[in-house]
């Protein structure tokens, strides 16, 4: 069965990325990717992914500044309304709901798990809809005081597991539902 999972990181005040999307901050953390909770892990379950356009934006500015390939060989689809230049890998663009797209991306998934990139107001939406089923988050020991959400919509979490994996506190929850 396909899971979606909200596989994230977020600073102790609950912020995906400053005023600016940027996420300096979580680039100076010590993680191993190996490690509980890693991506390594995570990723390999993966068998397509969601994201929003601002979380797209910055992986092409992300790329350009690094010259770093687009780095991901599954489908991902990016719920947008701005135009964007023809994507490397297979990306689709969709400016429609959740669950307009939800039975394309369970198909795109092939029985793996999808995987929720960003941000947080389109992981609120999946949750929303009823086809969120776990966020995992790592938590860094930064303060940003503003910036980008964690999920920015009332819902109940239940926590079942903890693990640390370098500076970061890693919590797995099932979603539970709306606050409400």
């Amino acid at each position: 069965m396909t899971r979606v999972t909200y596989y994230t990181a977020t600073t102790l005040d609950g912020f995906l990325a400053d005023e600016h999307d940027s996420l300096d901050w979580l680039f100076t953390q010590d993680t191993d990717a190996d490690g509980p909770m890693g991506y390594t892990g995570f990723i390999a379950g993966i068998g397509a992914m969601v994201m929003g356009a601002t979380t797209y934006q910055w992986l092409l500015d992300h790329a350009a500044a690094t010259g770093e390939p687009w780095g991901y060989d599954i489908p991902c689809w990016v719920f947008t309304h701005r135009s964007f230049p023809e994507a490397e890998g297979d990306v689709r663009f969709v400016g429609g709901g959740v669950e307009e797209v939800w039975p394309e991306v369970v198909a795109g998934a092939a029985g793996r798990d999808v995987w929720v990139v960003g941000g947080g107001d389109l992981a609120a939406q999946w949750a929303l809809a009823g086809h969120l089923d776990r966020l995992v988050v790592s938590i860094a020991p930064v303060t940003l005081g503003a910036g980008r959400p964690l999920f920015p919509r009332p819902f109940d979490l239940r926590l079942v597991d903890l693990a640390r994996n370098g500076d970061l506190l890693c919590a797995t929850y099932d979603v539970v539902g709306p606050r409400g």
